[in-house]
């Protein structure tokens, strides 16, 4: 599976690494990703989604079922 959050899209980006002498090479900064269990009371069911760490603390704010209704609409998740 890839290495993207389920709820934002967010996914790895490339860059260069620089040295002190300004020599430039490719590397890629990736996404700082959690598996994370969530209950869903309106379902009635647990989920189990691979999250950035920032739309965790969007779930703390808003609540699963606002985010989980933001990310189908954006075509995130099905």
């Amino acid at each position: 599976m890839s290495r993207v959050c389920e709820l934002t899209g967010k996914k790895a980006m490339v860059g260069n690494n620089v040295s002190h002498a300004m020599n430039k090479t490719k590397r890629k900064f990736g996404v700082n990703l959690t598996k994370k269990r969530f209950y869903i009371p309106e379902e009635d069911r647990w989920v189990t989604l691979k999250v950035s760490t920032s739309a965790l603390k969007t779930i703390n704010k808003k609540g699963i079922s606002a985010v989980l209704k933001e990310a189908k609409e954006k075509g995130f998740i099905k």
